[in-house]
Formats: C-alpha cells, sequence, structure tokens
C-alpha cells in the first residue's frame, strides 16, 4: 500500500475540502433574484430543501462508485471504468481545461472585489493573483501543510457562518415572514418561477462530489471518501437552509428583491454599519477556503489523467512526497490567463451543460455497474437504492433541458469542447497504463 494510502488526510480534511468546494458565493447572493417571483418564505426555504436532497442523492451514489472503484479522478475514473476510456477522458478533459480553473478564477476575482473593499490599498486584480499564487505555493509545500490550511480556512468558514445565523437570529428584528406553508404555497412549488430558482440553488450545491477527485489522498479511502461526501453535504445542506432563513428573517423582502449583495443587507440589519465589512470578511475567508480546495482536487484529475494518456504524461509528474507540482503550476497559468482577460464567465457558461451531463453519466454509471457487475466488491453501498439514483438523474435532466433552451449558444459550445476533447483522445497514443 503507498504512503498515500496510509499516511493521507483524514475524514475531517476530506470533508473539508467537500465543504469548501461547495460554499462560495452562490448561497449570499441567490436569494435577491427569487424574492420577487417566489414572495413566500416557506418556498424560499423549499428551493435549498429540494436542492439539497438533490446534492445528498449524488452524493451517496458517488460514494458507492468510490469505494467500489477506489481511484483519485472523480468521472474521469468512473467512466473510464464502466464504459470506454474515451468517455471518462471526455469529463476529465472539461475538468483539466476549464472545469476547475474557471471557478478558481471567479471565486479569485470576487476575493479580489471584496478584499479591496477592506483594503483599498491595491487593485482586486492585484489582490486576486496574489491569492492564486499564494494558495499554489501553500499546496506545492506538500499535502500535510494544505490539509492544515484546508482545516483552518474552512472550519473557521463554517465557525463564522455560525455566529451569523445565531446573530441573526437572536439579534435581528423579525420581518412578518412565514416558514410554514399558507394558501397558494403549494401551487408556487409547481410554478416555473420554482423550476428556473432551483437550477441556481443546484449550481450552489455544485462540489459535493470533490472527494472522488483525490482519493489517491485520503486515508483509508473506501470508507472515507463516501463519509466525507455524505456528512460535507449534509452539513452544508443545513447551513445554506439556514443561511437563507436569516436572510428572511431581518431584512424586509422589498429590500432583498433584485439584489446580489443579500449577504450585505442582511449584515447591515444585524450589525449595523459595521456589517457591510463584517460580511465582506467572511466571504473572503470562504473564497479563500473555495480556492484551496479546487486548487487541490484538479491537478490530482490532471495527475491520473496523464498516467493513462502519453501526451499528458507530463502533467503525471509528481514529488517525492506525491504532490502533483506539474499539475498545480498548470493550473495556475490557466487561472492567471482567465483572470487576465476576464473570458472565463463566458468560457464558465459554454461548459455548464456539459458538467452537469458529466454527473448525470456518472449516475447512470452507478445503475450500469450494478447489473453489469453484481459480484463487485461494495465496501459501501448507495442508500435508498434506486430511488436515490432516479430522483438525482430526473432534476439533473430536468436542469440540462431547461440549460440547452435558456443558454442554447453556449450549450453547442459546451458540446464542441467535448468533440475537440474526443478527437484528441482517438489522435492520442495511449500508456499501457490505461484504463
Amino acid at each position: 500500500m503507498s504512503t498515500t494510502r496510509t499516511q493521507g488526510i483524514s475524514l475531517i480534511t476530506a470533508t473539508a475540502v467537500v465543504v469548501a468546494n461547495m460554499i462560495g458565493t452562490g448561497v449570499f447572493t441567490s436569494l435577491g433574484f427569487q424574492v420577487g417571483s417566489l414572495p413566500s418564505g416557506f418556498v424560499l426555504l423549499m428551493l435549498w430543501v429540494v436542492g439539497g436532497v438533490c446534492a445528498f442523492c449524488g452524493a451517496v451514489c458517488y460514494g458507492e462508485l468510490a469505494a467500489a472503484l477506489p481511484r483519485s479522478g472523480g468521472e474521469y475514473h468512473f467512466l473510464s471504468k464502466i464504459f470506454h476510456p474515451s468517455v471518462g477522458f471526455l469529463s476529465g478533459w472539461l475538468s483539466v481545461t476549464v472545469g476547475f480553473a474557471a471557478p478558481i478564477a471567479l471565486a479569485a476575482m470576487a476575493f479580489g472585489k471584496y478584499f479591496s473593499g477592506i483594503f483599498p490599498t491595491a487593485p482586486a486584480t492585484t489582490w486576486s493573483l496574489v491569492m492564486v499564487w499564494l494558495v499554489t505555493l501553500i499546496h506545492v509545500s506538500g499535502i500535510h501543510t494544505a490539509a492544515r490550511f484546508q482545516n483552518a480556512a474552512t472550519w473557521l468558514k463554517v465557525a463564522l457562518i455560525l455566529v451569523f445565523i445565531g446573530a441573526g437570529f437572536w439579534f435581528g428584528k423579525a420581518q412578518p415572514v412565514q416558514f410554514l406553508p399558507v394558501k397558494g404555497d403549494l401551487s408556487l412549488l409547481g410554478s416555473t418561477p420554482f423550476a428556473v430558482s432551483l437550477v441556481y440553488v443546484m449550481y450552489a450545491y455544485a462540489g459535493w462530489n470533490a472527494a472522488t477527485y483525490i482519493v489517491g489522498d485520503i486515508r483509508d479511502p473506501q470508507k472515507n471518501v463516501p463519509l466525507a461526501i455524505a456528512l460535507g453535504t449534509l452539513l452544508v445542506a443545513g447551513l445554506y437552509i439556514a443561511l437563507n432563513a436569516v436572510f428572511l428573517h431581518v431584512a424586509p423582502m422589498a429590500e432583498l428583491n433584485g439584489k446580489l449583495d443579500v449577504g450585505h443587507i442582511a449584515a447591515d440589519h444585524i450589525f449595523g454599519t459595521t456589517g457591510g465589512k463584517i460580511m465582506s470578511g467572511l466571504i473572503c475567508l470562504g473564497l479563500v477556503s473555495s480556492i484551496s480546495a479546487m486548487t487541490w482536487v484538479g491537478p490530482r484529475v490532471m495527475k491520473t489523467m496523464g498516467q493513462d494518456l502519453r501526451i499528458l504524461s507530463p502533467l503525471a509528474a509528481s514529488d517525492e512526497r506525491g504532490v502533483p507540482v506539474a499539475g498545480l503550476f498548470v493550473q495556475l497559468a490557466i487561472v492567471i490567463t482567465l483572470l487576465l482577460t476576464a473570458s472565463f464567465e463566458t468560457v464558465l457558461t459554454c461548459v455548464q451543460f456539459s458538467i452537469q451531463l458529466g454527473s448525470f453519466a456518472t449516475v447512470v454509471g452507478l445503475i450500469v455497474l450494478r447489473i453489469k457487475q453484481p459480484d463487485l466488491p461494495r465496501p459501501y453501498r448507495c442508500w435508498g437504492y434506486p430511488v436515490t439514483p432516479i430522483l438525482f438523474l430526473g432534476i439533473s435532466l430536468w436542469m440540462m433541458i431547461f440549460v440547452a433552451k435558456k443558454h442554447p449558444d453556449e450549450t453547442l459550445a459546451g458540446m464542441a469542447l467535448i468533440l475537440l476533447g474526443w478527437i484528441i483522445y482517438f489522435l492520442s497514443p495511449r500508456s499501457p497504463r490505461t484504463p
């Protein structure tokens, strides 16, 4: 057994990676675009409940796959083993090109904006570049240094969110909002605005599968990866529901309607004029944690793909501690390019459909693997099977249909990126270690 497996990161750190990947700016900004068409406290909270249920269903599905097929790489590894290496490569291709680099750049740009609001001594872009360089160097320093940093940033963020929630309910002036169902709420649950809002809620939950990308770094992965995914998803779902309840409890819906900075508005109502800076600091901490988690995950996918494809073999390079240094700096270069050109938002929109398609195909793969290899050792089995995968697939399919209708050009661009990846795969010589 490898040193990484016996001396890898703990369940607590693996859970921190999941939590950090999930909690970004989405939960602090989404509510303002939901209250106008869904003016009900109960319905608005149900959005986050339904999103949490869907994310948890996906988490338990991925947990079984991670236990049955333990190797870093996430969807790349699962789809390669279940269907064909080319299918896995397409998912990994998206991850390597923009799947992690674009969200890191987006989080870094947001960090720069908020941090420059607190310390306006340098432009926001400068703070963004400083942060991505700093986080990359921390991860180059070794897995244990990265683990300590990830734990500190993530759990401090969770603690501050809990303090914010407690302060909101304790000190905030209650608004006339009803969190129990009233007449008319059931019709809102089945309405188009609810369906539209759920798409963006699900994007806020993205990242629940993070631990499957770093299986090789986790101690006792067949046990701890499923636990980390499930525990992290449940924790984040609870925080999301409570945070939105606080926002609605302390701030009038009319004041929140159409606003991006709902977190700032709520903080102003709780803490007064200092609320904005308090919320900026909280969001900055959350963004640092997210940048670190995604910086950790992306190069591990590159490393796994480099082991299987000769054309990507430089990305498989690791130092004596198992740190994929080449992948870390390749990812950093992509992030810096996106930060300086500000083109990542378009790129991210283009791959939204295709990334969701990867998760959909992976959960389908769980069902296929159950049929093809019923006797495969499964240290962890998907809870609630087959209801949980079917529920996840149903919601995911609806989301992909909606995204394709709303953003047809971007969806076609994402599919073109997949086609380019397929061409590269079939033109590339395979390594002897190809799955």
